[in-house]
């Protein structure tokens, strides 16, 4: 009995401490977002927001936009890795060689990722500095993110979901693609959102590859012209970027109030994102548990 109350005591405890820690947490994001943000709309002017070299929309734009072109190589791919190291890849040197290579990329320096991206994807492709190529080093740095992510969904799944599918009479293939990637969509969707939020607030590896200029014409879009907002071999600045330049480099009277209203932009874009994402991952995963 004595020992059923220090277990139980102790059950408390730690559970208050994990509150505790929790709660701190919180507290400190809290803190820390109501300081960008106040800083930022402190002394805030629609001026500011101009699409051209006195506000921030070039920099908006270009931000998106390779967050997009990023996801656009990473998901796919780092989602069927992840569905190939969980159903296909026998247990074996070479699978843990594999898996050895995705932990030391996701631990890789982005600044040593945006040189490697200088090298072979601006000077050797004999192209200036351009959102692709940012795009394409940022992807790096998000691959094992989201392999990871799409693994752990994968293997998490009760192993009768795979088998019911089987005795019905469903292919491997049919099975992966009809029963469980749509069951791993909220998980897959939490490392896109990961993934996402680090290409956001990217810095070291776009100032090599991105560039730190952003020249747009909004009445071009011919997608071979330099100036067009769609041409992805364009150099462009993004929001991490612009703040590091309004701190660092910038001899603008308003360096620093671009510089605290682009952070307070950047933190409600990553916030907006995460919960429209989160919106979408319940509607798919309502949609497929319907069919």
């Amino acid at each position: 009995m004595n020992a059923h109350k220090k277990a139980l005591a102790a059950d408390r405890a730690m559970t208050a401490v994990f509150y505790g820690v929790a709660g701190f947490f919180l507290l400190l994001l809290a803190a820390f977002t109501l300081y960008v943000l106040a800083r930022g709309t402190a002394e805030f002017e629609p001026s500011l927001f101009a699409f051209n070299d006195n506000g921030i929309g070039n920099q908006f734009f270009n931000t998106v936009y390779l967050v997009f072109l990023s996801l656009l190589i990473s998901v796919p791919i780092g989602v069927a890795a992840g569905v190939y190291m969980a159903e296909y890849a026998r247990k074996g040197r070479v699978t843990e060689f594999i898996r050895t290579c995705i932990e030391t990329l996701s631990s890789l320096p982005s600044i040593v990722v945006g040189l490697f991206g200088s090298l072979v994807l601006v000077e050797m492709a004999h192209f200036k500095w351009n959102l692709l190529a940012g795009a394409l080093a940022v992807s790096i740095l998000s691959l094992p993110l989201i392999t990871t992510t799409a693994e752990d969904a994968m293997r998490a799944l009760p192993a009768r979901w795979k088998e019911g599918s089987f005795a019905l009479g469903a292919t491997h293939r049919q099975t992966i693609t009809k029963v469980l990637l749509p069951a791993c969509v909220p998980r897959i969707i939490t490392g896109v959102i990961l993934a996402a939020g680090r290409g956001f607030g990217e810095a070291a590896a776009l100032l090599y590859t991105a560039g730190m200029s952003t020249d747009i014409n909004w009445h071009s879009w011919n997608l071979a012209s330099p100036t067009c907002p769609l041409n992805p071999i364009r150099p462009g600045e993004t929001l991490a970027l612009h703040i590091w330049a309004s701190r660092t480099e910038a001899v603008a009277p308003n360096a620093a109030q671009i510089a605290d209203l682009s952070s307070a932009v950047l933190i409600v874009m990553v916030l907006l994102f995460s919960i429209g994402a989160r919106f979408l991952a319940r509607r798919a995963s309502r949609r497929f548990g319907k069919c």
